[in-house]
């Protein structure tokens, strides 16, 4: 156990304060740059022997040989041989952003090798998640006789077998957990299938379209042995990291290894605005400056989101593969009008799931289900709910049919995925599948008591460890006059930050309560004053109706410890920083 930060053992919101390193009590802001992005490394895991490959991360430093994986070698060879052949191709990608990007990705690069090729993304509502045997044989039927599924089909037994009845070909491209069968596809490359050799199943936390980008390597070292290239420009493939970096952020992978890298990298493609549907959407976003991997999560992955939530299945891929500017404007006003109806959306199933989930009790996983829930919202719904209760989340739309539609978020510690695919195999569901943070699912209504009680029962003791193991973790201690835009940018080098690889949490105090109020959607605002003299404002998103937030309210007079992560404010006439609050304790 890590030693306690500052001598808090109870915070205001009832939890510990852990120093992320052991030895990391330190005054920060006494270390040079250099120093500090060291400290901020080591706490993040990294050995002391590979902290200069980490300083910097490259591909050529972290990417794996793309032939380490299984049927990685076979699906290049099968894709070249379809484009020597000019062969059509279908890439049917899921309707989120992981596989809107790995669809995006691999219909760019076709193109760019004169390949006719087109994509497909299931209707959330009319066809549901994954490759059904209807659609791979009506796209067959179309003229395509290959089909590359990505970020789905590791669990498409079915629809496989109806493909190969009907003489489609499929190669999966997926991440998601696998069963100890696989389906009869000619090609399956997921690094998390269970006969996968340890150098490539270390990669298993890459989303699809990291996966999808180590097939395009693949495709082209195999197009490039045969001489395809001798007479030809070859695809720059590294131009296709923004795709890359944006799947990977939205589908939370963890930001470690070869996935920083990827996001490392992608954002500097990003920052050059060479894709026209991402540069319409930043525009729509209203992000001017260089994005950042906290922009592609909270700004562009929900507006590529929105289309396959509550919208066209289609519009993200559909954006992120026109070279029409006009058509780019108008897919990202529409993405934007539609994330506003989702929020909306989102909010209503909220209220009800939470109201729910407290009539429940304390149950290792929170399993809430409603009738007329929108499917497109619950896995955001599922996070929300997985924040507030600090335990795994499983929101379930039931339709007028008695079906339930649900989607699951879990957290560090507790393999959700695993879990869902036990209770498949216990004929509990009608489908399930995912990975350690997230997993969908459908069942049958009169099944939902006993799905339930197979996965509280389950997972129990996981959910037991991890919360016991639950404390704040604290990366350094600064005075007051240290949050400050000078820290902001000296830590930015240890980034990009993410699930996996979080950004530096820092502890400063003891302040007082110079002015406290509730601004937007119950965030609480602050400004607070150090014994240095130092005054910045500090925000508690979504905090009004919690204990911290209340706490916050009404402590003026108190002498507090606060923790959160500093970020750069660059509204006012100079640069400045805030505080974005976690928790506080009581410094008197």
């Amino acid at each position: 156990m890590t030693d306690t930060a500052l001598g808090i053992t109870r915070s205001i919101a009832g939890q510990p304060w852990h120093w992320r390193r052991a030895s990391a009590d330190m005054a920060s802001e006494n270390l040079a740059p250099d120093d500090l992005v060291t400290q901020l490394l080591l706490a993040r895991g990294v050995a002391r022997d590979d902290l200069e490959r980490q300083r910097v991360p490259t591909l050529r430093g972290f990417m794996p040989d793309p032939a380490l994986f299984r049927d990685m070698d076979s699906a290049a060879a099968r894709l070249a041989d379809a484009v020597e052949a000019k062969e059509a191709i279908t890439i049917f990608g899921d309707y989120d952003v992981d596989g809107a990007t790995s669809a995006a990705l691999l219909v760019r690069l076709l193109r760019d090798l004169d390949v006719p090729v087109g994509a497909y993304i299931p209707d959330r509502l009319m066809e549901g998640y994954g490759p059904s045997g209807a659609a791979l044989v009506k796209i067959g039927a179309a003229g395509s006789k290959l089909v590359v599924t990505v970020d789905c089909g590791a669990q498409a037994f079915e629809a496989i077998a109806e493909a190969n009845a009907a003489g489609v070909e499929t190669i999966i491209v997926d991440h998601h957990q696998c069963a100890t069968t696989l389906p009869a596809a000619f090609a399956v490359v997921n690094p998390n299938r269970l006969d996968e050799v340890p150098d490539a199943a270390v990669h298993g936390n890459l989303a699809a379209v990291g996966v999808a980008f180590l097939l395009g390597a693949a495709l082209l070292r195999e197009l490039r042995t045969r001489g395809f290239f001798a007479n030809r420009a070859e695809p720059a493939l590294i131009e296709l990291l923004d795709l890359v970096a944006l799947g990977t952020v939205a589908d939370v992978a963890r930001l470690t290894g070869f996935n920083r890298a990827l996001v490392t990298q992608g954002l500097k493609i990003m920052a050059r605005r060479g894709n026209i549907g991402l540069a319409a959407l930043m525009d729509a976003a209203r992000l001017t400056k260089a994005p950042t991997a906290t922009d592609m999560g909270f700004a562009l992955g929900p507006r590529i989101n929105a289309g396959g939530r509550v919208g066209k299945s289609d519009l993200g891929v559909r954006l992120l593969t026109t070279s029409d500017p006009d058509e780019a404007a108008e897919i990202s006003q529409e993405l934007n009008r539609l994330n506003e109806e989702r929020r909306a959306i989102e909010a209503g199933v909220l209220e009800e799931a939470l109201a729910m989930s407290e009539r429940a009790g304390n149950a290792p996983v929170a399993i809430v289900a409603g009738p007329g829930w929108h499917p497109g919202v619950i896995g955001i719904v599922a996070g929300r709910l997985k924040e507030k209760l600090h335990r795994p989340a499983i929101v379930i739309a039931v339709d007028e049919a008695g079906v339930g539609k649900g989607s699951g978020r879990s957290i560090s510690g507790v393999d959700l995925g695993a879990a869902i695919l036990a209770a498949k195999e216990m004929g509990l569901l009608v489908a399930g599948g995912g990975h350690a943070m997230a997993a969908g699912l459908t069942v049958a209504a009169d099944k939902l008591d006993a799905f339930g009680a197979f996965l509280n029962e389950r997972l129990a003791a996981d959910v037991e460890r991890a919360s016991g193991d639950r404390a704040l973790l604290i990366d350094a201690v600064l005075a007051p006059r240290g949050i400050s835009p000078l820290w902001c940018e000296a830590i930015e080098s240890a980034g990009p930050y993410g699930a996996g690889w979080p950004a530096p949490r820092v502890a400063t105090g003891p302040v007082r309560i110079v002015e406290a109020g509730i601004v937007g959607t119950d965030h609480v605002r602050l400004i607070v004053s150090g014994d240095d003299g130092a005054r910045f404002k500090a925000i508690a998103f979504r905090s009004a109706e919690t204990e911290l937030g209340q706490t916050l309210l009404h402590a003026r007079g108190r002498k507090l410890w606060l923790a959160g992560r500093a970020k750069r404010d660059d509204w006012g006439s100079r640069p400045a920083a805030e505080l974005h609050l976690e928790d506080a304790a009581f410094a008197d």
